[in-house]
């Protein structure tokens, strides 16, 4: 159905005229006068005429060829050691906005970036604060008067102090346990309960109080923002803490320590903010589970059992008495700019409306080796699919007559910091948020074969997932709901920040009931990629991978998103959807 340029035999015999005579009257004797037709039959060609040219316009809008090898390719190109791990502010990140600014051209689009001079650019500029641990990190635990060295990486993960200071040192601070450390009013809890923090360092657990329950006041296993690491970090910023040490947990962070350690030693960026301690506490960090157990024990307390009590409305603030921790490290911190890369086919009937593909080009850069001294996180899947499949449905726009609406390509930073690009471009866009129609976005592909279903992160309501629904249906594909939901991925891809401004925006991902081997074989290689490859150097393309899978879904994609671009609909949530008055505010600029 997506195969573009094969026409049916039909549509093409609809666009021959009429022969008058059987002969060509410019090269033979016709063997009778000419007659020249009527009226009424010259209508009536012209309308078969024009109902044939909108016939084959449908087609080319709706038939589309995604090229797996060419996804291959680019995927090989993007995660490979030439581009350094694709981080922000380095040599990676030139080597890859130039190639997106490339493939862009080739394949005929404009620039959809920045006005600079009074012409488009390619790129939009997003100013960073970029933050690096500089040096040794000591740190160390003192219990019942003795004091135990931790090593960076192994007991805690420490991320670089977002807070614009230059070093931070502290000595003997008392831990407190504040369960989730969430204060959520509209639900009626409190795990403070008034605690003083100032000077203290906060320890909390990872996810919602109802995860390990799968019932209460917080959605059960589907998370919720409050169970998210960013929450935590940002409410006791927000309540004045030296710090937080969250309790790594494999199953309610849905990532294992590999993920945590990798993802916070590295280096750290944020948003400028003009008052960053409102934002970050000085000390951020992970810390593992057993060595929080042995904290507690060592405290006097049971880890098991005051994690039950933290699951009630009841609990209350503990202090690991007798416990305190000291650290000193330095901080390099600078302002720097990356890029978000933009291209745009524009629209022939409304080009101010924009329908949004959307993607992120980072990775993690270089970092710390593995076990077999790679230090290069490649980011194959996560996410050089995605901007493949950003390039791959850029050519196939490029290439079918122009859509009613302008469509863009946006390639984001930053999204491994936190999703800063996007949160930059959703707080600065190019193209106005009240008419965008609609946001499409691509994280973390499945480079394998066809699965029989598909899914998005979380489980918002939107018309903008009905669409898409009732497209994949029409091609044998069905959705399934987010499988862990826990894992609160509706809050990690970059179609969070539009979604927070009211933009109906969806993540797409790949299903894992494969047609070759089933929902076991899906599920199978999900797990061994988060695993073994998830945030780690071995995130690495394959020749394996067939890519006939992402090919078949990305069909669909186009197709939704044409659909949406050739219409006038304006997407909203459901009803009773968070982002449902945001989108309803601007409403009257969509008039």
């Amino acid at each position: 159905m997506f195969d573009s340029g094969n026409y049916s035999t039909h549509t093409l015999a609809a666009l021959q005229c009429p022969a008058y005579p059987a002969q060509n009257p410019i090269t033979s004797t016709p063997k009778r006068p000419l007659v020249r037709p009527s009226i009424s039959t010259l209508r009536t060609t012209l309308t078969a005429i024009a109902l044939a040219t909108a016939t084959l316009a449908a087609h080319a809008a709706d038939a589309v060829h995604i090229d797996p090898q060419r996804l291959s390719q680019d995927v090989k190109t993007l995660s490979s050691d030439d581009f350094e791990g694709r981080g922000p502010n380095t040599a990676g990140e030139t080597k890859t906005v130039n190639y997106l600014i490339q493939q862009f051209q080739a394949a005929g689009l404009q620039p959809g970036g920045d006005v600079v001079d009074g012409k488009r650019g390619w790129t939009q500029d997003v100013p960073l604060g970029r933050f690096e641990i500089q040096g040794p990190v000591a740190v160390s635990v003192t219990a019942g008067g003795t004091t135990k060295a931790f090593t960076q990486g192994n007991e805690v993960a420490i991320r670089a102090a977002m807070t614009g200071e230059k070093s931070v040192e502290f000595k003997n601070a008392p831990l407190v346990f504040v369960g989730y450390g969430v204060t959520a009013p509209e639900r009626k809890w409190d795990d403070f309960k008034g605690q003083d923090l100032k000077g203290k360092l906060a320890v909390l657990l990872i996810n919602d109080p109802d995860f390990e329950t799968g019932k209460g006041d917080f959605g059960g296993k589907a998370m919720t923002y409050y169970g998210r690491w960013t929450y935590k970090f940002e409410e006791l910023a927000r309540r004045g803490a030296l710090g937080t040490l969250i309790v790594h947990e494999t199953a309610p962070a849905s990532y294992g320590w590999a993920t945590v350690k990798n993802s916070n030693t590295n280096v750290q960026y944020d948003i400028v903010r003009k008052n960053p301690l409102e934002a970050h506490a000085p000390v951020e960090a992970w810390i593992q589970r057993d060595v929080a157990v042995d904290l507690f024990k060592r405290a006097g307390l049971d880890f098991d059992k005051l994690k039950k009590q933290a699951q009630t409305r009841a609990f209350k603030p503990v202090e690991l008495k007798g416990v305190t921790m000291s650290a000193k490290y330095d901080v390099d911190a600078k302002v720097i700019t990356s890029k978000n890369v933009l291209a745009v086919r524009p629209g022939s009937a409304q080009p101010d409306q924009v329908v949004i593909y959307s993607g992120h080009w980072d990775h993690l850069g270089v970092g710390l080796p593995d076990a077999k001294g790679d230090k290069i996180y490649n980011g194959a899947v996560d996410n050089a699919t995605g901007i493949a499949a950003l390039l791959e449905l850029a050519r196939a726009y490029a290439a079918a007559p122009a859509p009613k609406r302008s469509v863009v390509f946006l390639a984001v930073t930053a999204e491994e910091k936190g999703l800063l690009g996007s949160e930059y471009y959703a707080n600065n866009p190019v193209y106005p948020l009240a008419k965008t129609a609609g946001v499409i976005n691509m994280d973390a592909l499945s480079p394998y074969g066809p699965a029989r279903d598909f899914t998005i992160s979380g489980s918002a309501k939107l018309d903008l997932l009905d669409r898409l629904v009732a497209k994949a249906k029409q091609n044998g594909v069905r959705y399934s709901a987010d499988p862990k939901p826990e894992a609160g991925h509706f809050f990690r891809s970059d179609h969070f920040p539009f979604a927070k401004h009211g933009v109906p925006a969806i993540s797409f991902g790949s299903g894992e009931d494969w047609e070759q081997g089933g929902v076991a074989a899906g599920r199978a290689a999900e797990e061994k990629y988060v695993s073994a490859a998830y945030h780690q150097p071995a995130d690495e393309w394959s020749a394996a991978w067939p890519f006939t899978g992402m090919a078949r879904d990305l069909g669909i994609l186009y197709a939704v998103g044409r659909d949406l671009a050739d219409s006038n609909a304006w997407p909203n949530w459901s009803k009773d959807s968070e982002f449902r008055a945001a989108r309803d505010a601007s409403a009257t600029e969509r008039k």
